[in-house]
């Protein structure tokens, strides 16, 4: 299953991290110093909901950022009748 909105195509993408130590040279330092890089990734928030795509409700992965963007339809509710 694969992290990737359904609407915006956001996808994991890689970056790094960079760690460093020292103090600034504005604030009376030496500069700061590169310790390390290591590789991480950004990932983007993505939901499970059921969306109206082409008249049919299916479950779809979306981004939190396409539900605030108003690009995902929500099915009606439902009005369930008990038989008494």
């Amino acid at each position: 299953m694969s992290r990737v909105c359904f609407f915006t195509g956001k996808r994991t993408i890689a970056g790094r991290s960079i760690a460093r130590r020292g103090k600034a040279k504005h604030l009376g330092g030496v500069g700061k110093k590169v310790t390390g890089i290591t590789k991480r990734k950004f990932k983007p928030n993505i939901q499970r909901v059921r969306a109206v795509i082409d008249g049919k409700v299916c479950r779809v992965k979306v981004s939190a950022k396409a539900i605030r963007m108003g690009l995902v339809q929500k099915p009606p509710k439902r009005d369930y009748k008990r038989d008494s």
